[in-house]
């Protein structure tokens, strides 16, 4: 056991920018890739991961210190310390039990693929913390280990399930094919979903509103660059910073929003041929079959729409951490909600007004998820020694992950009636979800503009775009020599067509 242990701590210490691509290089060689291409591959993945963390860490360390200046300004004095995910996850993996949830995980992707019961091949190691921590709040709640077990094991279906389902909307939101996210925080799209119906009947929720719509309505404010700095420049000022304060966090805001999607573009170059490669063996072995390689959500981060949720909800989230009754937490460390918006991202296909209204409703659910489970974060801070609590202060995070779901299984394993219906009630959410999920047209196709026409997502990079046109580039007005158009009808509303409206256009499918 103590081998084991050593081993895995020794492979969580190289940080997921070098475990991460190390397990992708030996998957790009199972599969058969060229060597130099899978080399070349898991060290851009690597420096993709690496970017991204740097990126998001300095989106983080601008925007806290403006959070935290906020909070003095509304007087916020709360006695729960927000550690934030990051200080959830180190005291987490110091958890004596930790190690055992890698063969966990693996045994358990392993039987659901054999079975062809998911398509999902998790490699999002570092995330097995999550998983831990779930062991932990079952059993400080349950007192019963094997019970803890069970729930996590039940979560690793469910995660894998969800890769399932989001693979598609991934694909078409990030242009990186075979890619998924198998995530728990995604999952909070279960609680979404009736809400998100809801807004199917006001018709703003039905235009398109990505970062790329509104660039196109409001011009130059809807740009990345410049919508980074307007929102860093307003927090900026609320947070009672001066005008130079103000335009150096609206330069670092803008510097983010510009990043992010270049970034991303480095995932989609590591991983497409893994990916193809991948799915080239799996047609030669299974028939057909294919397989999503699941990662970590910072594959998403590309997307500005996430970015400019999170920022707009921080001072919504120290209003309510104020006026909600009985809250105890006082956001800070975990103030950039990324267990919202993700799983809203996903579910809303990037449509800003609806990911806004809907993180609105649901910010009080995690401040008072924050507060129940704080005392459990305490006990699990105290237990591994990992961090010092001083008396009378608790330890929690504001932006809890997965409240609902953690809460509700914990406590129908502890007996609660309550929870037990609960959990039906969230299971039959997910199956709504999933069925859902697997109908509903992938982001780029869902919302339809004024003229009653689908929107399109431009976002997608200049090499996707190429690859989508190629079939058409090559035609010449001598391909149409000897072809069968006595089926084709005149429509009321065509138009006269000259040669040049001919050229580029694919008629592979009519009939010579």
């Amino acid at each position: 056991m103590s081998v084991l242990r050593d081993m895995v701590n020794y492979v969580l210490n190289l940080g997921a920018p070098v475990f991460v691509p190390i397990i992708m290089l030996i998957i790009g060689l199972v599969a058969r890739l060229k060597t130099s291409k899978a080399v070349k591959a898991a060290l851009t993945l690597g420096v993709a991961f690496s970017g991204m963390t740097l990126v998001v860490n300095y989106m983080m360390d601008s925007i806290s210190p403006a959070a935290k200046s906020m909070s003095k300004l509304f007087h916020l004095s709360l006695n729960a310390i927000d550690a934030g995910w990051t200080g959830v996850a180190a005291i987490t993996w110091s958890y004596k039990s930790a190690f055992l949830f890698f063969p966990l995980l693996l045994l358990i992707n392993f039987v659901m693929l054999t079975f062809n019961w998911t398509k999902t091949l998790n490699v999002d190691m570092w995330n097995v913390w999550n998983k831990i921590f779930t062991y932990v709040v079952v059993y400080y709640v349950t007192g019963n280990a094997i019970f803890g077990f069970l729930v996590a094991s039940i979560q690793i279906v469910f995660e894998l399930k969800g890769g399932d389902m989001w693979q598609r909307h991934i694909e078409d939101l990030t242009g990186i094919p075979g890619v998924t996210v198998p995530h728990l925080i995604a999952l909070f799209a279960v609680l979404l979903m009736p809400l998100n119906k809801l807004l199917d009947f006001i018709p703003v929720m039905n235009r398109p509103a990505d970062a790329n719509a509104l660039q196109k309505k409001i011009g130059i404010f809807g740009d990345n660059t410049v919508m980074g700095a307007i929102i860093g420049a307003l927090l900026g000022l609320g947070a009672g910073y001066s005008v130079s304060g103000s335009a150096k966090l609206a330069i670092e805001a803008a510097a983010a929003m510009t990043l992010f999607p270049m970034i991303s573009k480095l995932f989609m170059e590591a991983l497409s041929p893994i990916a193809d490669a991948m799915n080239t063996m799996m047609k030669k072995k299974f028939k057909g079959r294919e397989i999503f390689i699941g990662l970590d959500w910072p594959i998403l981060a590309g997307r500005n729409e996430l970015w400019v949720t999170v920022i707009i909800l921080v001072p919504i989230e120290l209003v309510m951490a104020m006026l909600l009754p009985g809250n105890t937490v006082l956001p800070f460390a975990g103030i950039i909600n990324l267990s919202f918006v993700v799983a809203a991202l996903l579910l809303t296909g990037a449509n800003l007004w609806r990911m806004i209204t809907l993180g609105i409703i649901t910010t009080p659910i995690f401040l008072y998820g924050a507060t129940y489970f704080a005392p459990i974060i305490t006990k699990l801070a105290k237990t591994t020694g990992a961090v010092k609590v001083q008396a009378g202060q608790q330890l929690s995070w504001s932006t809890f992950e997965a409240p609902d779901f953690r809460l509700f299984f914990a406590q129908a394993f502890n007996g609660k009636w309550w929870a037990m219906i609960m959990v039906i009630a969230w299971i039959l959410g997910f199956v709504w979800l999933y069925i859902d999920q697997n109908k509903i047209p992938v982001p780029s196709k869902r919302y339809v503009t004024n003229l009653g026409e689908i929107a399109v997502d431009e976002s997608k990079t200049d090499d996707a775009k190429k690859q989508n046109l190629k079939s058409y580039s090559n035609a010449k007005i001598a391909d149409i020599e000897g072809l069968d158009f006595s089926n084709v009808s005149k429509s009321k509303s065509s138009k006269k067509i000259t040669i040049s409206d001919l050229d580029g256009v694919d008629f592979s499918n009519v009939k010579r």
